[in-house]
């Protein structure tokens, strides 16, 4: 087939989607006090991945390969810090009442993971500033808050920082494009 630019056109339809056009929510539980933030200063994220693993069987010096389970990849979210903190310290107090940083207890009220847990969205606006796409993170929960970089050279610059949280699944949620991730 030789090349031809309407080829390509006829496909962009809607002209791509755009990875800046995204919002962040999510619901701490242990102090919501930054949530109305978040989706103002989450300045980077994903579309999650997740992969399925498979299970090698030896027959006769072959391996025939059969599907295994699924896992969940970590994510990430960037955050932009303001004076304010809010969003950090709402982040702190809930690893802290994960794992407290002194006593290396929980604090959530009880053992239940039903405490810590909670959820979390990505959702992919078009062009026209329609949600096209939204993914939920089902029993997110925080596992790594990375440092803040402090530097006397960092000038027009705002703080930064990432969090890395685990969940237990992800999924697509109905009436948008698509709807991977089902039961």
């Amino acid at each position: 087939m030789a090349f031809n630019i309407n080829d390509i056109r006829s496909q962009l339809t809607s002209g791509g989607a755009r990875n800046s056009l995204f919002q962040v929510t999510i619901q701490n539980p242990v102090n919501s006090l930054g949530d109305l933030k978040v989706p103002f200063m989450a300045r980077a994220a994903q579309i999650p991945s997740s992969s399925i693993g498979f299970i090698e069987v030896p027959y006769f010096g072959r391996k025939v390969k059969l599907a295994g389970d699924r896992v969940f990849e970590p994510w990430t979210v960037t955050i932009v810090n303001d004076e304010d903190f809010l969003i950090r310290n709402a982040l702190e107090n809930w690893s802290n009442a994960i794992n407290s940083l002194q006593g290396n207890l929980r604090t959530t009220g009880s053992a239940s993971p039903l405490n810590y847990k909670a959820q979390a969205q990505v959702t992919q606006y078009s062009k026209t500033g329609t949600p096209i796409r939204q993914y939920q993170f089902n029993g997110v929960f925080p596992t790594d808050i990375t440092a803040i970089d402090l530097d006397w050279n960092a000038t027009d610059q705002l703080e930064e920082f990432q969090v890395t949280f685990q969940y237990d699944w992800w999924e697509v949620l109905p009436g948008f494009t698509g709807n991977a991730g089902g039961t």
